[in-house]
């Protein structure tokens, strides 16, 4: 089974950056797109950003455009999420998804990705 493990949450300061991971195994990751959601407290979760397979091909949601970059390193079977100039908004817990695909075309939608990992606490304080 394919596994997911984020890394790199904390709590940070307004303005502040986080570098979040995401280790992926079990999978050949070069074949897989890769995504970040997050989940506020009461609140669905909701796309953050994704990378296509070859990384030449990203989105972002509006809310972080700007902000946050979305990488990834296929040799190391990871993907990044550098987040600078957080705000109180960003709060929440962070989820990578994969979901095994070859198209340029990323999908905001949850359901469309297959697997997820456990999340990772970002806490922004103002």
């Amino acid at each position: 089974q394919v596994q997911l493990v984020e890394s790199g949450g904390g709590l940070v300061q307004a303005g502040g950056s986080l570098r979040l991971s995401c280790a992926a195994s079990r999978l050949i990751f070069s074949d897989f797109a890769m995504g970040w959601f997050r989940q506020a407290p009461g609140k669905e979760r909701e796309f953050v950003a994704a990378i296509a397979w070859r990384g030449d091909s990203t989105r972002y949601a509006d809310s972080v455009k700007g902000r946050f970059i979305i990488s990834r390193d296929n040799a190391k079977n990871t993907v990044y999420l550098q987040m600078n100039s957080l705000k109180p908004e960003d709060t929440g817990v962070y989820y990578c998804a994969a979901r095994e695909s070859r198209s340029l075309v990323l999908p905001m939608s949850t359901s469309w990705y297959t697997y997820w990992g456990q999340g990772t606490q970002v806490s922004v304080s103002s």
